[in-house]
């Protein structure tokens, strides 16, 4: 399947050159159609160090979106994934932890659009190289999020994943989405996988949450994603029939 890699960034100079070449060198070109960078406003080098790939040469199908304001990570996914010409997306966080080798990985997990099977897979970071207070914090969070929601997801806040295109645009939108997407795909009736992922430590730059902010945004978000999946109804459809030509009055 080819597929698009929309990377969203904010600030990430020194992480995001790395890693858009590192996803050249490691996802085949026969899979690979395009890799979309968005840049959420950022206020440093981010957008010239993309820019610096694109004038070298050797990364086609690069592209560089930059919002006119900053507007979150979510905003900058759909950013990218409206802009995207393949059924398929995978998407990384622009801070390089996620390592795109796990790409192809995700990807054969995947089913084809349309088909039976997982329209979502979801990294695992089974070994996080994050501070022990961020991991007590994520692991706390997941564990408050599966209880209310079960969508048996171990680690929803990866950000290494690939699902259909089509599927993520009919999804209901607000910000701070990304971190419920195993939950909202299941609401409207697909299934997801979760495949073990590698995750890798900061290179540069400073992280964008702290756990008080993070804790305070997840419950509010928890609280409509639990409306949304109480409130939401997609029944299978059973039957169909097609009225022919002469029914309907045509020649």
């Amino acid at each position: 399947m080819r597929i698009s890699v929309v990377i969203p960034a904010l600030n990430e100079a020194g992480n995001i050159g790395r890693l858009v070449a590192e996803t050249y060198e490691h996802v085949p070109a026969a899979m690979l159609a395009e890799v979309i960078v968005v840049d959420d406003a950022s206020t440093d080098a981010t957008g010239e160090e993309v820019r610096a790939l694109m004038a070298a040469g050797g990364y086609p199908g690069l592209r560089y979106l930059r919002h006119g304001v900053r507007s979150g990570q979510s905003t900058a996914l759909r950013s990218g994934i409206t802009a995207a010409t393949s059924p398929v997306i995978a998407t990384m966080d622009g801070d390089g932890q996620n390592d795109p080798r796990d790409i192809p990985k995700l990807v054969a997990r995947l089913a084809a659009p349309g088909s039976e099977g997982p329209a979502l897979v979801n990294g695992w970071r089974t070994s996080r190289k994050d501070t022990g207070s961020k991991r007590w914090a994520s692991k706390a969070a997941n564990w408050i999020r599966d209880a209310v929601l079960k969508d048996d997801c171990p680690d929803t806040g990866c950000g290494i994943k690939a699902y259909w295109r089509e599927a993520f645009l009919r999804l209901p939108f607000f910000t701070s989405m990304h971190r419920y997407l195993p939950a909202l795909f299941q609401t409207y009736g697909h299934k997801v996988a979760y495949v073990p992922v590698n995750d890798r430590p900061r290179q540069a730059g400073v992280s964008k949450y702290n756990n008080l902010n993070r804790a305070l945004v997840g419950l509010y978000d928890l609280v409509g994603v639990t409306w949304i999946r109480k409130r939401t109804k997609v029944p299978a459809v059973t039957e169909g029939f097609v009225s022919s030509k002469e029914e309907l009055g045509h020649n």
